[in-house]
């Protein structure tokens, strides 16, 4: 499939169709539970009766030839709001974390519990980070023995940052098997609905995304049957022997991010955009010596600015998705540097976005200070800016830099 800008007719539809439920649904409530720092199950429920949210309308976007569905759609609802539009996309990463390693029959069985139905909408986690593994996926703690007398898997530990951890349906756990293996000696589980020995005591409260619930998960001798294991023990055997012997053999979860990472970066550039057009709109419309500020070279050259880095981030996001769907691999780390433009344009340009606003844009009258508040995360999570940064110096240079 050739790479193009240009979106086909198929593409414009589900942008309007997903800018009209942003428009309607998400911006109208963002600022209420944001206030709230709760679930927005009700918007949700929209989400799933309208046909939106579901494994089947995630079948379609990634089942785009072109790889720009996905993107498209998570620029449109997070311009609507970020922390809602986590609420409705987290579950995507743990389904991420299914495709990424599970067989034909564990998709069948496991994603359409990640959502759950029209009546009863569920959500669902992917646990990798831990207190002392982040970014440093090596030093991942939370063991996974085989018990082979009941073919089953004894999950303990600790995960940390857990999007949905505590009140999904179905959690999405990696594990270490092989700790000499480092982060080739890891797999991926599923913890089906109401398994013993998980719980999540507490949320906790961020300074963004608020309407996205985030815990850390702990994992108390939690039994799961042999079929949790995504990809299979016979799977598992053959590449643990592999590491073993010297061969390659890549993480799962890094896998799971290097799908999702494009996405993510559309996410910052929905909210950079939602900034900008705020400020856009508020330089034109405010008077000061008897002029629109957008008169001002010193606004108008930002706005210019702003528009423009917006548009070179969706790019890079753009490139990257259609490279992944089509199987072209990141060379120059295109995924990561996708998502280190977007998160840095995103907290640039809202912060822009308050400084056209002045005092106005400081207070929660207006959005955009929300909006700085939700981006600042596309800096942090799914790999730092720094963790970015070293996976494109490593590809350009084809050294390992520590």
């Amino acid at each position: 499939m050739s790479f193009s800008l240009e979106l086909t007719e198929e593409h414009q539809e589900l942008r309007d169709w997903l800018h009209g439920f942003a428009q309607k649904e998400i911006r109208p409530a963002a600022a209420e539970w944001d206030e709230r720092e709760e679930t927005p199950w009700p918007i949700i429920s929209e989400a799933a009766k309208v046909g939106l949210y579901g494994f089947e309308t995630l079948a379609t976007f990634w089942a785009d030839e072109t790889g720009l569905s996905l993107p498209i759609a998570n620029e449109e609802l997070f311009w609507g709001d970020g922390g809602i539009g986590m609420a409705i996309f987290g579950t995507t990463l743990a389904v991420a974390g299914i495709f990424s390693a599970g067989t034909p029959d564990q998709l069948a069985e496991w994603v359409p519990q990640c959502y759950g139905d029209v009546d009863e909408p569920q959500v669902a986690a992917f646990c990798s980070s831990e207190p002392e593994a982040g970014s440093d996926v090596a030093a991942m703690r939370t063991r996974a023995v085989y018990d082979e007398a009941t073919d089953e898997w004894v999950l303990n530990g600790q995960k940390a940052w857990a999007t949905n951890g505590g009140i999904a349906n179905v959690h999405v756990v990696q594990a270490v098997v092989d700790p000499e293996l480092g982060p080739r000696g890891q797999a991926a589980f599923v913890v089906p609905p109401g398994t013993p020995g998980l719980s999540a005591p507490s949320k906790i409260r961020k300074h963004g995304l608020r309407a996205s619930h985030t815990a850390d998960v702990f994992l108390d001798d939690v039994r799961v049957p042999g079929r949790c294991l995504l990809g299979g023990k016979e799977k598992l055997d053959e590449r643990l022997a592999r590491a073993r012997e010297g061969g390659k053999s890549s993480s799962q979860a890094m896998r799971t991010f290097e799908l999702s990472r494009p996405t993510v970066g559309s996410q910052a550039i929905g909210i950079a955009r939602a900034a900008y057009e705020h400020a856009l709109e508020y330089a034109t419309q405010r008077e000061t010596f008897g002029r629109p500020i957008i008169d001002n070279q010193g606004i108008a050259f930002t706005l210019a600015d702003m528009r423009t880095e917006i548009d070179a981030a969706r790019m890079l996001v753009w490139r990257a998705a259609w490279m992944g769907r089509n199987e072209i691999p990141f060379t120059a780390g295109e995924g990561s540097m996708s998502k280190l433009k977007a998160g840095r344009v995103a907290t640039w340009a809202t912060e822009r976005a308050i400084q056209i606003l002045g005092g106005s844009g400081y207070t929660r009258e207006y959005p955009v200070e929300r909006m700085h508040r939700d981006a600042k995360i596309y800096d942090i999570f799914e790999g730092t800016e720094q963790i970015q940064q070293l996976v494109v110096a490593r590809a350009v240079s084809g050294r390992h830099i520590p």
